[in-house]
This record gives structure tokens, sequence and C-alpha cells, in this order.
């Protein structure tokens, strides 16, 4: 086993002076805070992190090291790729450190036993090592263990996952390391011209793959990738960490996208482009809102239409909450008086924070819903109940709905609808009924959440109201 690695990386990727260093990466950290905002999810499971130099993707991976700086997390395992493609499996570099500008980074070898060892030359990349200034940031002393993720059939992935699986446990934090989309004539990939439409067809391209990964299949994600050409270049690490979450997890677990990017955004020449996102993966009850903010949001939205019956004008009472109130996510706005729905309305996903969605939500479910008419729920006391999403995940088999506890979107262009989990117990309704009126309310034939051009999503939603806080 070698003693110390000293990256080949510093003073070609990224600076190699310890100043120079920490100054670049302090301020991709201060670019994230202020491109998303103060507020973090807790508790991740696992995350997708770009590898490009910290001045091109630095910026979208330091939205994934601000979430590890606040978790704090007593193991890492950083699955990596060399990019000449010539693993099979996966591997743990027998290197006892690596060297940076910012000190040496030990290696942890809890997971020698499970894996073959591979000598640091014949794997060193930058998809591992590009990580470690960042993880020096934000979580210094880290267990960290490195696995170097090659080519894997079906079976052999599976296996694999199986095993992360078996070893992982609280405290533990699964990281895959990825770029996205590689656009242009150098990579031997243009699907599309570099014109003016280029930056919104590789979004769009770019988000087809997430979606895929959201599903936590690892399987529809590597179709997808296959179907559509993209060029993901750390396929293999994401699909080894999609399964062995779903292992990890069986509940369920939901994707959130932290940040994305592309570098022709940066550098203004789409030709050359490389895609970056920054994904997290997370239990439902890191999407959940404390007492407080509850209480806020359900305070803005009654102050709002207290407002309106006095005065007759539309001005929403923002809700003041703490920076969990900031961020955009999915949410529903119904009215009721006793059993009785008086209106109800929302969107999904999040388009604005939700400080400001529900008192907008909480108006128009009084005074737009088609379903009833406008005001008549404010002519007599009513009760305000929110519903805040998780986001969305795509299922492949309608059997993995579960009643009571999942919502569902379903779309068939130019069809689409959603139903919130309440509903189903509501009405005393199995699994296939809720597909069923799920696919009535899109204005389909009840069947049609089996057709498959059809997309069937699930998500989870907090609900609440003064009654049940």
């Amino acid at each position: 086993m070698s003693a110390v690695h000293c990256s080949p990386f510093i003073g070609t990727w990224y600076p190699a002076e310890a100043v120079e260093l920490d100054r670049l990466l302090e301020e991709r950290f201060r670019i994230s805070c202020c491109r998303l905002g103060p507020f973090l999810l807790r508790d991740g499971l696992g995350f997708v992190v770009p590898h490009a130099g910290p001045e091109y993707s630095g910026a979208v991976a330091a939205s994934v090291y601000r979430s590890l700086r606040l978790q704090r997390p007593e193991r890492l395992v950083l699955l990596a790729f060399p990019h000449h493609g010539d693993l099979r499996g996966v591997a743990v570099p027998d290197v006892r450190a690596i060297s940076t500008p910012l000190g040496s980074v030990t290696i942890d070898g809890f997971l020698s036993t499970r894996f073959p060892r591979v000598a640091e030359a014949l794997v060193c990349d930058h998809s591992f090592e590009i990580q470690l200034p960042f993880l020096q940031k934000a979580a210094p002393g880290v267990r960290l263990c490195p696995l170097y993720v090659g080519y894997m059939n079906d079976g052999e992935r599976r296996a694999l996952e199986a095993l992360l699986a078996a070893e992982w446990r609280p405290g533990t934090v699964l990281i895959a390391s990825s770029d996205f989309t590689h656009y242009g004539r150098s990579f031997g990939y243009v699907p599309f011209p570099s014109d003016s439409r280029v930056a919104d067809r590789l979004r769009g391209l770019d988000f087809e793959c997430m979606e895929a990964a959201g599903s936590l299949d690892a399987s529809l994600f590597l179709k997808t990738l296959a179907a559509t050409g993209a060029t993901v270049c750390g396929s293999a690490p994401i699909s080894l960490m999609l399964g062995a979450l779903r292992l990890i997890c069986p509940e369920g677990v939901f994707q959130a996208t932290l940040d994305y990017q592309t570098s022709g955004e940066l550098t203004g020449d789409f030709r050359h482009s490389v895609s970056y996102a920054a994904l997290g993966y997370y239990r439902s009850s890191s999407f959940e809102l404390g007492f407080d903010d509850r209480a806020a949001l359900l305070a803005s939205a009654e102050e709002t239409l207290d407002r309106f019956r006095e005065t007759g004008r539309r001005e929403p009472v923002e809700a003041r909450g703490s920076d969990a109130l900031q961020s955009r996510r999915g949410v529903f706005v119904s009215l009721h008086r006793g059993d009785q729905l008086l209106g109800c309305m929302g969107h999904c996903p999040g388009r604005e924070p939700l400080a400001e969605a529900v008192p907008d939500l909480a108006l128009s479910a009084a005074l737009e819903d088609p379903r009833f008419s406008p005001g008549d729920a404010l002519a007599s006391p009513f009760e305000v109940e929110i519903s805040v999403l998780t986001p969305l995940r795509r299922i492949v088999h309608p059997e993995d709905f579960q009643v009571g506890r999942h919502g569902g979107f379903l779309k068939l262009p130019p069809w689409s609808g959603l139903l919130l989990p309440q509903v189903a117990p509501h009405h005393s309704w199995t699994a296939t009924d809720f597909l069923r009126a799920l696919a009535e309310k899109c204005g389909l034939a009840p069947e049609a959440y089996q057709d498959p051009a059809a997309r069937l999503y699930v998500f989870e939603a907090q609900v609440f109201s003064r009654a049940k806080p």
C-alpha cells in the first residue's frame, strides 16, 4: 500500500497554493448561497455531485458540500470512476492518504475487506480527487472511503448494491461523482444544433435523465440514458448508489434538485458544454416543516382571506418564519367547512417561496376554483388546510403506489392531473380506485394510468390545519 499519494490535479485543475485554493472554495460556497439562499435540507442519505474544476462546477458542487457541512456525517462513501474505463466492478484505491494543498486526506478502509484493492496509479481520476478539497472544507475528519466503480452487468450491479446497503449504518452518506451531458463535437455528441435553443434543449435532456434518477430505479435510469444517448459520464456510480439507497430505505426516498448549471452558461459558448447537477436524496421527513413554520403559513392564509373579506382587495400577507419558508415546494391550500370542500388550489412543482405561495393560493382557492362559486367559501366560518409536498418520484409499476401514503400525479400529454394523498382515505378508496380517479381527473379513461405512454409519479405530503397542526 502506498503511503501518501500526491494528487496530480494540484496546480492544474485548482490552485497549488493553500491560501488561493481556500479563497476559491469559499467563493464557490458564497456563490452557492447567493444562487440558492441559506436554507438547506437536512439528513441527506446520498448525493450526486459534479467533478469539473472548481471554477466551473464548483458553485453547483458547493450546494452538496454546504449540506454536508451542516449534516456532519461520520462516514462518507465516495463513488467515483476512472474516465479511461478500464475497470470492471468496484475497487478500493490502495493508498493510505492523498495530499492536496490543504493537507493530507486519510483514506479509511472501512469497506476494504468487502471490495478488492487496486493501485491508485491505475485508477487515479479527477472524478474522485477533485472532491477532496471540498471535503476538507466541509467535512474535515470524516471517515472517507472512495470506491472506484467500473463496468457492471445488471446481475453484478444488483449484488454490489446489496453489499453496499448491507454495510450502511446511520451517519453514513453516499456520494456519486458525475457530470451530466457532455455536448459538442469534441465529445462526439451533437444531437441538436448549437443554435439559440441549445440551452433549453440541454436542460430538457438533463432533466429527463435527472427525473429517471429520481425514480431510484437504476434500470430506468440506464434505459433513459441509452434511449437519449445522453453522455452522463458517472452513470455507473449513480446507478449503483440508486440501487443501494432503494435497499437502505425501502419505505421511500425522494430526490431534490439542489442546483443545476452548464459550462456553456458560464463561458457563453454552447458549442462545447458540460452540464453540472447537484442532486440530494432524502426521506420524506427531511421535507417536513416545524411547528412554528406551519403556524406561520396558516396565519398568513387566514389573515389574507380576512383582509379580502374586509376590503375586497387581493393583498396577500406573506408568511414570516424560518428560511424553510423561502424554499420552493409543491403546495396546495384547501378550504373546508366540516367535511365539505369549499375550494382547493395549488401547484407542483413549486413556483415561488412557500411564504408567498400559500397566501396567493388561499385567495385562489376561495375565488378561482371552477367547481365552486367565487367567494362562497368566505360567506361563513371555514377551516384552512395546507398540504406541503415532497418532490415527485416517478414509478414504473402502479403497484408501487401506496394508498393513504402517496399522492399521485399522472401525465399523458397533453393531459395531466394530481390528487393529494388524503383523498383516498376520505373516500375509502383502494389503490386501484385512486389511480382510476386520478386518470378521470385528467379527463382520461379510468385505465389510462396503465397506458405505456403515461408517466405516473408519487409524492408524500405534510398536511396540517388548526384542528390538526
